[in-house]
């Protein structure tokens, strides 16, 4: 499980993270969504100690430590308990679509290259990327680079993995492949926490959804209680106003598949 408690950060004067405390049951999957500079990433890059935070504890798995006086040891440990899937991929340009994934493997792991090679081969079949196996991040689509990135995040069997807005730096034609592949992923009960502006698609596949707002959980619920029924003025007005701009959005896009209308909408 992740247990968030009282968790703050704060860059300069402006105070990012207010007291945060949220868990995430194994197996569960928790969308958490909100307007730009809510502090949504900022949260998930605090869970990993990409960003420090100032003050609360974090549990994830069995690693508890506390943000106010953690030991590097410590935040080693923490780290190996989850994978992240970045927002702009963080492929290693220098290796193919296999060695990205299987880098982790040998170099932390140390394990045996061919065995590697067989898991990263596994995986990328998995996403649906293994014909792209000997291909340098050069040459892949947005969308085939975050595939890669989802089978990296997969091949150290974390307890839990973070996406940072998997999407969002995507064209909109590659949007529906990388969320087809989490999807897939969420069947399978693995233990998932989604910072995302893709609504339908939070409401598909979260089991839990968390709305922030200027540093704080404003509300959480299942899908249905969020999306539907909203409880906070400050929800119920993101959700109006996201509900305003898709319609505009494919408005536009008048050559929008009723696939991509039917997983990015609510």
């Amino acid at each position: 499980m992740i247990k968030v408690s009282n968790l703050k950060k704060r860059f300069d004067q402006t105070e990012v993270l207010k007291n945060i405390n949220f868990e995430v049951n194994d197996g569960e999957v928790v969308v958490i969504i909100g307007p730009s500079g809510s502090g949504k990433s900022t949260l998930l890059r605090c869970l990993n100690f990409l960003e420090q935070p100032d003050f609360g504890t974090i549990q994830v798995g069995e690693v508890t430590v506390d943000a106010t006086r953690v030991k590097r040891a410590e935040i080693n440990r923490l780290r190996t308990q989850t994978s992240m899937v970045f927002q702009h991929y963080n492929l290693f340009k220098n290796k193919t679509a296999l060695e990205n994934v299987t880098h982790a493997l040998i170099v932390t792991q140390k394990m045996d290259k061919n065995e590697a090679d067989q898991i990263g081969r596994d995986l990328l079949n998995q996403v649906g990327m293994v014909q792209k196996a000997d291909s340098y991040p050069v040459s892949l689509s947005g969308g085939q680079q975050q595939r890669v990135g989802i089978a990296r995040a997969l091949a150290v069997k974390p307890h839990a993995i973070l996406f940072d807005e998997p999407t969002s730096s995507l064209d909109p034609e590659w949007v529906g492949e990388v969320l087809r592949v989490i999807s897939g992923i969420a069947n399978k009960r693995k233990t998932m926490l989604i910072v995302t502006h893709e609504m339908g698609f939070a409401r598909q596949v979260a089991d839990k959804v968390v709305f922030m707002a200027d540093g704080v959980i404003v509300e959480q619920g299942t899908p249905e209680e969020i999306f539907d029924h909203p409880k906070n003025e400050r929800t119920k007005q993101f959700l109006q106003e996201y509900t305003k701009q898709f319609a505009e959005d494919i408005k536009v896009d008048s050559h929008a598949s009723s696939e991509k209308r039917d997983l990015l909408s609510t």
